[in-house]
């Protein structure tokens, strides 16, 4: 006989937090001005060649320049950065200049103005390739145009966003749940 189901409703809310696809990314921006960097949990791969998906919306300081630019890096850090990384998600580029603020390297990128973070095992320069669901939906579908990659850092492994503050690596689970201070409403 086969034992009792111990499974119980889930909010639809949170479903997002059972399928976080992507691992989490450090987005680099240039608005004419200056260079920004947001953290961004909610990216996947939408087909081979090169096309990712990245929610960006308005209550994002990034979003007015990828709007404006159509051009951004996405850089992808080892867990060994992954306090940083979050730090970076908990203030605003209008306040501060994470760069700085957190010891991030800029690097010129070949094809976009934006720079590759120099700590990142790997940077991916991209331009928008379909903003038709931005308005509605936040969500840019982005093109790879050139990629950089530094296999000895990939060694530690890239994080993924659990969607409540714990994030996994190489199969384990880092909790920092308590540095989430911008998102504490996500913890719960």
């Amino acid at each position: 006989m086969p034992a009792a189901s111990t499974r119980t409703a889930y909010p639809l809310a949170d479903v997002h937090r059972l399928i976080e696809p992507g691992p989490v990314l450090l987005v680099s921006t240039h608005d004419g001005r200056r260079a920004n960097l947001m953290t961004n949990g909610f990216n996947m791969p939408v087909a081979h060649g090169g096309l990712i998906a990245l929610i960006v919306g308005p209550w994002d300081h990034s979003h007015a320049a990828l709007e404006a630019t159509g051009e951004c890096v996405l850089a992808i850090p080892s867990v060994d950065l992954a306090e940083r990384v979050v730090d970076v998600g908990n203030c605003s580029g209008r306040d501060v200049d994470k760069w700085e603020r957190f010891g991030f390297t800029p690097v010129p990128a070949a094809e976009v103005a934006a720079p590759l973070v120099g700590e990142c095992f790997a940077n991916i320069e991209c331009t928008v390739a379909d903003d038709r669901l931005a308005a509605d939906h936040h969500l840019w579908i982005l093109r790879a145009e050139r990629a950089w990659i530094d296999p000895p850092r990939r060694g530690a492994g890239e994080f993924h966003h659990r969607g409540d503050g714990t994030f996994s690596a190489n199969a384990a689970t880092l909790d920092l749940r308590h540095r989430m201070t911008k998102w504490r409403h996500l913890t719960d």
